[in-house]
């Protein structure tokens, strides 16, 4: 295709808005690279399905590397399941901006957030969208977003390994390394197996597997009774030769904090879950900044 002048249009390729489309995506490419060069680690949290607690585990990963000093983003880009506003205690909509784009949100300081789900007006909104359109806005989130200086982003995948997990590794292009969220059953073996393949078929590092809802923390007696049996994620992580990041076991807190929009492991820091999540965000941190 022929290059043209910015506002004329171009016999040779015969439409102007090709040309204009051309200007732009070169653009937003530039400024996707100009945003991540300021960000150190781009980390992806996925799971096979749904239901696991990932959401939980990236917003108590990200608030737990952010008490630990370190900047923090995270990007929700579970466009049809936007819920990390919610476990954030984030209820505004719209959002502001300045000369360098548009501004996250913040609840915690050093801790900033971008979703779809500050931009849509009713939450029970069903949001119908393409793949084209979904790649889209991941693209914006990046190259519009004014993210700074950042240690780490945590980028909140929706189940699977469809649209939105391969448009932000496309869009990103580097992306550091990826933690899988699983289950204790057996069958949680097939589910991180499609993770862990996709992972690898992109050439992102696997940081390891949280198997997650590892039994239940009785709030009476404090012992852990399990409800779903325990050892399928250290299976599936043993069997697919990939680090183990540790048991993290359900506690009905967890629930009541995420409701509340209080990060758990801020608000219950003692307990076995965040100590369980504490160990999680140290795998990462062995394979980051303490790998340097």
């Amino acid at each position: 295709m022929s290059s043209c002048d910015s506002g004329s249009s171009c016999n040779s390729c015969g439409s102007a808005n090709s040309c204009d489309t051309d200007e732009k995506q070169q653009h937003t490419d530039e400024m996707i690279k100009k945003r991540l060069s300021r960000i150190k680690y781009k980390i992806m949290v996925m799971s096979g399905k749904g239901g696991v607690g990932k959401s939980t585990v990236s917003v108590s990963l990200a608030a737990m590397l952010n008490s630990l000093g370190y900047k923090v983003g995270i990007l929700d880009a579970d466009i049809h399941g936007p819920n990390i506003p919610k476990m954030l205690g984030i209820t505004k909509k719209g959002a502001q901006s300045d000369e360098d784009g548009i501004l996250p949100f913040e609840p915690i300081e050093g801790l900033k957030v971008m979703s779809v789900g500050f931009l849509i007006q009713n939450d029970d909104d069903a949001i119908i969208w393409r793949a084209s359109l979904k790649h889209s806005m991941i693209q914006q989130f990046i190259s519009d977003v004014s993210w700074g200086e950042l240690d780490f982003l945590i980028v909140d995948l929706p189940p699977g390994t469809g649209d939105e997990p391969l448009s932000t590794a496309h869009v990103i292009g580097d992306i550091d390394g990826a933690v899988i969220v699983t289950t204790p059953q057996d069958v949680a073996l097939l589910d991180s197996r499609k993770s862990v393949n996709f992972s690898a078929k992109l050439n992102i590092p696997v940081y390891g597997i949280v198997e997650n809802m590892s039994g239940m923390l009785c709030p009476h007696c404090g012992e852990i009774v399990n409800v779903f049996k325990t050892g399928g994620g250290e299976k599936a992580a043993l069997e697919l030769e990939v680090p183990f990041l540790g048991r993290v076991p359900m506690d009905p807190a967890v629930v009541e904090r995420g409701d509340e929009g209080k990060p758990y492991v801020l608000e219950n820091s003692d307990s076995e879950v965040a100590k369980a999540l504490k160990k999680v965000a140290e795998g990462v941190l062995d394979r980051t900044i303490k790998a340097e």
